[in-house]
């Protein structure tokens, strides 16, 4: 979780929504993320959607069956349903590292 929250320290320097997040498998980080809603003229570039792609991309895989994902905030929709398709298995978020369960569609 500390990881996702220097995410989110990034994103505020960049300039961009505060949120940070990444995606771990076995203890690992695997794929980071920083919102890039504001400079990438994204509205899809959340936090936890780019340390999905990220993740993706190092692994090879779109499966990322057995991963769990820690984000400095509780998923939208869109992020949710990301890591639904992804398979991501577990989502933690937030300063308590809350447990938000299983990924589910939303």
């Amino acid at each position: 979780m500390e990881r996702a929250f220097e995410m989110r320290r990034r994103a505020i320097d960049r300039g961009d929504q505060p949120y940070g997040a990444v995606v771990v498998k076995e203890g690992r980080i695997v794929g980071e993320g920083v919102s890039a809603v504001v400079t990438d003229r994204d509205p899809t570039a959340h936090a936890e959607m780019q340390a999905i792609r990220d993740a993706a991309r190092r692994l090879r895989t779109a499966d990322l069956a057995g991963c769990e994902m820690y984000s400095t905030s509780r998923a939208c929709a869109m992020c949710e349903a990301g890591a639904y398709w992804a398979h991501i298995a577990r989502m933690y978020y937030g300063e308590s590292i809350a447990d938000g369960g299983a990924r589910r569609l939303p």
